[in-house]
Protein backbone atom coordinates (compact mmCIF):
# COMPACT_ATOMS: atom_id res chain seq x y z
CA UNK A 1 0.00 0.00 0.00
CA UNK A 2 1.57 3.72 -0.89
CA UNK A 3 0.03 7.08 0.12
CA UNK A 4 0.77 10.23 -2.58
CA UNK A 5 0.22 13.84 -0.95
CA UNK A 6 -1.15 16.16 -3.51
CA UNK A 7 -1.70 19.61 -2.26
CA UNK A 8 -4.61 21.75 -3.77
CA UNK A 9 -6.84 25.01 -3.53
CA UNK A 10 -5.67 28.31 -3.08
CA UNK A 11 -4.12 27.33 0.52
CA UNK A 12 -2.63 23.80 -0.60
CA UNK A 13 -4.10 21.98 1.48
CA UNK A 14 -3.09 18.19 1.24
CA UNK A 15 -5.57 15.88 -0.22
CA UNK A 16 -4.44 12.25 -0.30
CA UNK A 17 -4.25 8.80 -2.50
CA UNK A 18 -3.53 5.75 -0.63
CA UNK A 19 -3.81 2.74 -2.81
CA UNK A 20 -3.36 -1.30 -2.99
CA UNK A 21 -1.53 -3.55 -4.86
CA UNK A 22 -4.63 -4.51 -6.54
CA UNK A 23 -5.24 -0.78 -7.83
CA UNK A 24 -8.28 0.23 -5.70
CA UNK A 25 -7.68 3.24 -3.96
CA UNK A 26 -9.36 6.36 -1.72
CA UNK A 27 -9.27 9.60 -1.31
CA UNK A 28 -8.99 11.60 1.83
CA UNK A 29 -9.73 15.30 1.97
CA UNK A 30 -10.00 16.41 -1.86
CA UNK A 31 -10.33 20.06 -0.76
CA UNK A 32 -9.58 21.82 -4.40
CA UNK A 33 -8.41 21.49 -7.79
CA UNK A 34 -10.42 18.45 -8.21
CA UNK A 35 -9.81 17.76 -11.70
CA UNK A 36 -6.04 17.28 -10.55
CA UNK A 37 -6.95 14.28 -8.64
CA UNK A 38 -9.22 12.69 -10.80
CA UNK A 39 -6.00 13.24 -13.61
CA UNK A 40 -4.16 11.57 -10.92
CA UNK A 41 -6.02 8.45 -10.60
CA UNK A 42 -6.36 8.02 -14.12
CA UNK A 43 -2.74 8.40 -15.04
CA UNK A 44 -1.78 5.48 -12.11
CA UNK A 45 -5.36 3.50 -13.56
CA UNK A 46 -6.56 3.11 -10.12
CA UNK A 47 -9.97 2.42 -9.11
CA UNK A 48 -11.34 4.87 -6.68
CA UNK A 49 -13.50 3.64 -3.69
CA UNK A 50 -14.44 6.25 -1.18
CA UNK A 51 -13.99 10.26 -0.16
CA UNK A 52 -12.90 10.52 3.24
CA UNK A 53 -12.94 13.90 4.62
CA UNK A 54 -11.67 14.80 7.91
CA UNK A 55 -13.59 17.61 8.28
CA UNK A 56 -15.78 20.05 6.53
CA UNK A 57 -13.92 23.26 5.94
CA UNK A 58 -13.83 24.94 2.71
CA UNK A 59 -10.36 23.62 2.04
CA UNK A 60 -11.24 19.61 2.30
CA UNK A 61 -13.73 19.36 0.36
CA UNK A 62 -14.02 22.00 -2.45
CA UNK A 63 -12.91 19.26 -4.98
CA UNK A 64 -15.57 16.30 -4.60
CA UNK A 65 -17.84 17.63 -7.16
CA UNK A 66 -15.35 17.07 -9.50
CA UNK A 67 -14.75 13.44 -8.32
CA UNK A 68 -18.19 13.09 -7.67
CA UNK A 69 -19.04 13.85 -11.56
CA UNK A 70 -16.32 11.19 -12.87
CA UNK A 71 -16.90 8.62 -10.00
CA UNK A 72 -20.10 7.84 -8.40
CA UNK A 73 -18.65 7.56 -4.58
CA UNK A 74 -19.31 8.04 -1.40
CA UNK A 75 -18.26 10.57 0.69
CA UNK A 76 -17.76 9.76 4.55
CA UNK A 77 -17.58 12.19 7.41
CA UNK A 78 -18.95 13.15 10.73
CA UNK A 79 -22.61 13.79 11.44
CA UNK A 80 -22.08 16.74 13.09
CA UNK A 81 -20.58 18.16 10.28
CA UNK A 82 -23.08 16.92 7.52
CA UNK A 83 -24.49 20.13 7.31
CA UNK A 84 -21.33 21.95 6.75
CA UNK A 85 -21.37 20.71 3.22
CA UNK A 86 -24.22 22.69 1.79
CA UNK A 87 -23.47 25.88 4.01
CA UNK A 88 -20.44 28.14 3.14
CA UNK A 89 -20.98 30.24 6.72
CA UNK A 90 -20.22 27.02 8.41
CA UNK A 91 -17.78 25.05 6.05
CA UNK A 92 -15.97 29.02 6.06
CA UNK A 93 -15.81 29.70 2.02
CA UNK A 94 -18.24 32.61 2.82
CA UNK A 95 -15.38 34.68 4.49
CA UNK A 96 -12.31 34.16 2.52
CA UNK A 97 -12.97 35.79 -1.00
CA UNK A 98 -12.24 32.11 -3.01
CA UNK A 99 -15.89 32.11 -3.54
CA UNK A 100 -18.57 29.48 -2.03
CA UNK A 101 -18.51 26.08 -1.71
CA UNK A 102 -21.23 23.95 -1.59
CA UNK A 103 -21.35 19.91 -1.98
CA UNK A 104 -24.67 18.81 -2.65
CA UNK A 105 -24.29 15.24 -2.57
CA UNK A 106 -25.24 13.36 0.29
CA UNK A 107 -22.72 11.71 2.51
CA UNK A 108 -22.34 8.71 4.44
CA UNK A 109 -22.33 10.38 7.95
CA UNK A 110 -20.28 8.44 11.11
CA UNK A 111 -20.75 8.69 14.18
CA UNK A 112 -18.54 7.67 17.38
CA UNK A 113 -15.75 5.51 17.40
CA UNK A 114 -14.97 2.47 15.49
CA UNK A 115 -13.61 0.16 12.66
CA UNK A 116 -14.39 1.34 9.04
CA UNK A 117 -13.37 -1.01 6.20
CA UNK A 118 -13.94 0.12 2.35
CA UNK A 119 -12.77 -2.57 0.55
CA UNK A 120 -9.63 -4.20 1.42
CA UNK A 121 -8.77 -1.02 3.35
CA UNK A 122 -9.38 -0.90 7.28
CA UNK A 123 -9.33 1.97 9.40
CA UNK A 124 -9.78 3.36 12.93
CA UNK A 125 -12.17 6.55 13.52
CA UNK A 126 -10.64 8.69 16.08
CA UNK A 127 -13.14 11.27 17.20
CA UNK A 128 -10.77 14.34 17.52
CA UNK A 129 -12.95 17.23 18.03
CA UNK A 130 -11.13 20.81 18.98
CA UNK A 131 -10.59 22.10 15.07
CA UNK A 132 -13.56 21.40 14.26
CA UNK A 133 -16.48 19.91 16.30
CA UNK A 134 -16.96 17.10 14.30
CA UNK A 135 -13.07 16.35 13.17
CA UNK A 136 -11.92 12.18 12.58
CA UNK A 137 -8.43 11.20 12.46
CA UNK A 138 -8.44 8.11 10.51
CA UNK A 139 -5.55 5.76 11.49
CA UNK A 140 -4.43 2.93 9.02
CA UNK A 141 -2.43 0.37 11.11
CA UNK A 142 -1.33 -1.68 8.03
CA UNK A 143 0.98 1.53 7.12
CA UNK A 144 1.51 2.83 10.12
CA UNK A 145 -0.04 6.24 9.60
CA UNK A 146 -2.80 8.74 10.93
CA UNK A 147 -4.57 11.05 8.35
CA UNK A 148 -5.10 13.72 10.83
CA UNK A 149 -7.13 16.19 9.00
CA UNK A 150 -5.77 19.93 10.97
CA UNK A 151 -5.89 18.17 13.93
CA UNK A 152 -2.21 17.76 14.92
CA UNK A 153 0.82 19.40 12.20
CA UNK A 154 4.74 19.40 12.44
CA UNK A 155 5.36 21.50 14.58
CA UNK A 156 2.31 22.71 14.79
CA UNK A 157 -1.43 22.19 16.24
CA UNK A 158 -5.20 23.04 14.70
CA UNK A 159 -6.62 26.73 14.82
CA UNK A 160 -9.49 27.05 17.20
CA UNK A 161 -10.77 30.73 15.75
CA UNK A 162 -12.89 29.04 13.64
CA UNK A 163 -16.68 28.23 14.21
CA UNK A 164 -16.97 25.12 16.92
CA UNK A 165 -13.20 25.43 17.44
CA UNK A 166 -12.32 25.25 21.37
CA UNK A 167 -8.77 25.15 21.96
CA UNK A 168 -8.75 22.67 24.80
CA UNK A 169 -10.35 20.27 23.35
CA UNK A 170 -8.25 20.09 20.54
CA UNK A 171 -5.06 19.50 23.17
CA UNK A 172 -6.94 16.74 24.79
CA UNK A 173 -8.24 15.36 21.77
CA UNK A 174 -4.24 14.97 20.86
CA UNK A 175 -2.88 13.97 23.96
CA UNK A 176 -5.79 11.25 24.42
CA UNK A 177 -6.23 10.16 20.90
CA UNK A 178 -3.55 10.65 18.65
CA UNK A 179 -0.08 10.84 21.52
CA UNK A 180 -1.41 7.22 22.43
CA UNK A 181 -0.37 5.80 19.06
CA UNK A 182 2.56 4.25 18.27
CA UNK A 183 5.63 6.71 17.88
CA UNK A 184 6.40 5.18 14.85
CA UNK A 185 3.14 6.78 13.71
CA UNK A 186 3.38 9.01 10.46
CA UNK A 187 0.70 12.13 10.81
CA UNK A 188 -0.36 12.41 7.72
CA UNK A 189 -1.91 16.36 8.38
CA UNK A 190 -3.95 18.63 6.20
CA UNK A 191 -1.24 21.10 5.51
CA UNK A 192 2.61 20.90 5.14
CA UNK A 193 4.89 17.78 5.36
CA UNK A 194 4.45 14.66 7.25
CA UNK A 195 5.80 14.15 10.67
CA UNK A 196 5.59 11.12 13.43
CA UNK A 197 4.02 10.91 16.92
CA UNK A 198 6.78 10.54 18.32
CA UNK A 199 8.61 13.33 17.09
CA UNK A 200 5.72 15.78 17.90
CA UNK A 201 5.82 14.82 21.31
CA UNK A 202 9.67 15.26 21.76
CA UNK A 203 9.58 18.60 19.87
CA UNK A 204 5.80 20.35 19.41
CA UNK A 205 5.77 23.24 21.50
CA UNK A 206 1.83 23.48 21.54
CA UNK A 207 1.73 20.05 23.43
CA UNK A 208 4.05 20.54 26.32
CA UNK A 209 2.87 21.47 29.98
CA UNK A 210 -0.95 19.96 28.89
Amino acid sequence: MKWERIPVGPIQANAYILSREDGTCVVFDPGGEGDKIVRRIEEQQLTPLAILLTHAHFDHIGGINELKQKWELPIYIHEKEKEWLTDPALNGSAYFGIGQVAIHHEPTCLRGEQTLQIGAFAFELLETPGHSPGSISYYCKEIEAVFSGDVLFLGSIGRTDLPGGNHEQLLRSIHDKLLTLPEETLVLSGHGSETTIGAEMDTNPFLHGF
